[in-house]
Parts: C-alpha cells; structure tokens; sequence
C-alpha cells in the first residue's frame, strides 16, 4: 500500500513538474498522475540503459520521472503534431474582453 502511495506522489509531483516545463494547458490531476508514473518507468529505463544504478532518494526519483514524463510528452506532441498555445498576457485579455462588450 506504501509503495503505491509512493507511485501516485511521484507522478503527481513529475507530472506536475512536465506541465510546468512543457508550459502546455495541463491535463488535469488524474492525467498529471499517470504521465508522472509513465515518465517515471520510462525515465527509470532510460538510466538503467546508460548505467546508473537508480538508488536515490526521492528527489532522484521525481527528476528522473520528470525527465521522461518531459521525453514522453515531447514524443505525443511531435507524432500527434500539438502545439503549445501562449498564455494571454493581461493586455490581450483586456483586448478579448472589450471585443465581446
């Protein structure tokens, strides 16, 4: 039981982390969870190819699942041809508020 609630903060925290540095719209906390926990198989993988034992702590963990939830979402972005939208800055809000009054 410890070990998934260990599974799920991990992917909540990397999944997190992805939406941040990826700065998409986000997919919501269930989705942010299981890209966190896919990342975190993936980007396990990807270490033990290139040799690294994978006994770190937990902040060892988060960056390594972190940096496959990013690989990964990078990968779903390129092949399904999504692109990042820009947030709105303040004054393009203004702008899209005084065009509906």
């Amino acid at each position: 039981m410890a070990n998934a609630l260990w599974w799920v903060i991990v992917g909540l925290i990397a999944g997190w982390g992805t939406g941040k540095l990826m700065r998409g719209a986000g997919y919501g906390v269930l989705m942010d969870i299981i890209v966190g926990i896919i990342g975190a198989v993936v980007g396990g993988w990807i270490m033990q190819q290139l040799g690294f034992s994978g006994q770190g702590g937990m902040v060892y963990t988060i960056l390594v699942a972190i940096g496959g939830a990013v690989l990964l979402t990078a990968l779903v972005r390129f092949v399904t041809g999504q692109r990042t939208r820009p947030a709105l800055s303040d004054r393009d809000k203004k702008d899209d508020f005084r065009r509906a009054a």
